[in-house]
């Protein structure tokens, strides 16, 4: 990469036409493979440049960068070796050499997407109340975003969004969660169950640090997994116990394979506190089935684990033979009550089709612990005084949207709808690109916003990865990404079944790109074979 960027800087600094003329690369155009290219604008010229640029002159002197600070305390043989332990691979090396295309990460509205026309209009209001008195207020939002920004605001102390709230977020708000859990659930909800958090990432955090008291402290996490979880695991000084997914039954989840990791590191002194589930499953987009999650609560209960239930994609369902059900109405259904089983959901406002990753909403709902267990993690979360209000505010929205009769309703559902409508066809079209390629297997895309197709690379191409110390599927993204422009995430910063390689792609990408991207894709894949060809 570094040599690539070399060339290209002098390339451009020779020709000094940044300012004044044309400059060309493989993703100026990704809008229809069967358009000529369009220049970069000058703004996007200037990023490039800088990019390049950054990306192959090295640092100023490491060894007078070295000297500089070795008078401060704090070096790197002196930091928490934890950190330096965890990983979180969607914004690793391959991501850090790119400002190209991003189909590395669920971001959705850095791609294009709009969010949903309602709930940036309850925002909005909630952010201004003053503007609530005027009179053009009526004619620019819908009357039912008018009437929700006052239900939240008469909620908040001192209606103001800038305000600090109580830990677990503001009461009335996770009044309206609980009636959207009940309505989908069908079982009751409580509010002091909720906690209101920045995203589903710091409650998956306050569970670790609750949960993992040493090293001998295991969580059961699957394989792949999203490497929030090995890195907060990581972080907390806990042990990541695999169980893999079974990449030949379309990402299974197996209970034998649950049982088999389980005693295998009972033998050694582990004492295993939860199993993570991710479903909808991310890297891999698999749905698992009722009777299948019937299965997993039956084994959390017998094993005494603390089922930790990922479910941040609930509302990325692709496929008309699959269908989102939550654990808590799995194990409710099953007539396991609030003493039965310990059981913490987790939900984000970045997924789903409202994609307001930057707002960082979320909450996880806490069942099944005793009150001075409760009281502990009231404790921890009580730590960050409490999440930020817009992101409570938006939680609340997603989970008690317009509905049949509101003013809103027929817009939402017509966004709605259009956003998962379009996600699933860009899930098909990248689906079926990838099982063209010559050496390359993917799982249907049933639900979240990825693939993990695997690649089955020449024997030349893993040497030739070796000869570099890297990762084949790493090696793998990075020539791609030198070649195109295209950003994805190696399999490896998920982990993978030994001697298999693979690679995560997002849905998200707008769909007019779409073939553009299959396009370049297929054309590298098609290089990259015939070059290390055994």
């Amino acid at each position: 990469m570094r040599k690539f960027a070399a060339e290209k800087s002098r390339d451009i600094l020779a020709h000094r036409k940044i300012s004044s003329s044309v400059l060309h690369h493989p993703t100026a155009s990704l809008s229809s493979s069967s358009h000529p290219q369009k220049p970069l604008s000058r703004s996007s010229a200037a990023l490039l440049l800088r990019f390049l640029s950054t990306t192959a002159s090295p640092n100023p002197s490491t060894d007078s960068m070295a000297s500089d600070y070795s008078s401060t305390p704090v070096k790197i043989d002196t930091i928490n070796p934890k950190v330096l332990e965890c990983e979180y691979a969607v914004r690793g090396e391959i991501v850090t050499l790119a400002q190209i295309l991003y189909c590395n990460i669920g971001n959705p509205q850095s791609l294009g997407q709009q969010p949903i026309t309602f709930f940036r209009e309850v925002l909005a209001l909630c952010d201004h109340p003053a503007i609530l008195d005027k009179s053009e207020t009526q004619g620019l939002f819908s009357a039912d975003s008018i009437e929700r920004a006052f239900q939240i605001l008469d909620q908040i102390p001192g209606r103001a969004t800038g305000a600090y709230s109580h830990s677990q977020g503001i009461k009335g708000l996770r009044d309206a969660i609980c009636a959207g859990i009940e309505a989908r659930d069908g079982f009751p909800a409580d509010p002091n169950d909720i906690f209101l958090t920045d995203g589903a990432s710091p409650a998956v955090h306050m569970m670790m640090q609750l949960l993992i008291r040493s090293k001998d402290d295991g969580i059961l996490c699957p394989i792949p997994q999203y490497p929030l979880y090995s890195a907060s695991i990581a972080l907390h000084g806990g042990t990541l116990v695999p169980y893999y997914l079974d990449e030949a039954t379309g990402w299974g989840l197996e209970i034998s394979e649950l049982k088999k990791q389980l005693e295998s590191v009972k033998s050694k002194g582990i004492s295993v506190r939860a199993l993570v589930v991710i479903n909808p499953g991310n890297p891999t987009g698999q749905v698992l089935a009722e009777n299948n999650q019937q299965q997993i609560v039956d084994f959390c209960r017998k094993e005494g684990l603390v089922l930790l239930a990922d479910e941040v994609y609930q509302e990325n369902i692709y496929v008309p033979d699959k269908q989102f059900h939550s654990f808590k109405k799995v194990a409710r259904s099953m007539g396991y009550g609030e003493k039965d089983i310990s059981l913490v959901s987790f939900q984000s406002v970045s997924k789903g089709y409202y994609g307001e990753c930057g707002k960082r909403g979320g909450y996880m709902e806490v069942t099944g612990f005793s009150p001075d267990i409760r009281e502990q993690i009231y404790k921890v979360s009580s730590v960050n005084l409490c999440s930020n209000i817009s992101g409570q505010i938006l939680a609340s929205l997603v989970m008690n949207p317009p509905k049949v009769g509101d003013e809103s309703y027929e817009s939402y559902f017509a966004e709605k709808d259009a956003i998962l409508s379009s996600l699933a066809r860009r899930a098909k079209s990248l689906e079926e690109a990838f099982n063209g390629l010559e050496g390359v297997t993917c799982n249907r895309a049933e639900g979240a916003m990825y693939l993990f197709p695997r690649i089955h690379l020449p024997k030349k191409a893993i040497e030739a990865a070796k000869a570099v110390n890297s990762a084949p599927d790493a090696f793998y993204a990075r020539r791609l990404l030198n070649a195109t422009g295209i950003v994805v995430v190696p399999g490896s910063g998920f982990g993978q079944v030994a001697g298999t390689w693979h690679i995560r792609c997002t849905i998200l990408p707008q769909e007019d790109r779409i073939p553009a991207i299959i396009s370049r894709l297929t054309e590298f894949h098609k290089g990259f074979m015939d070059e290390f060809l055994d």
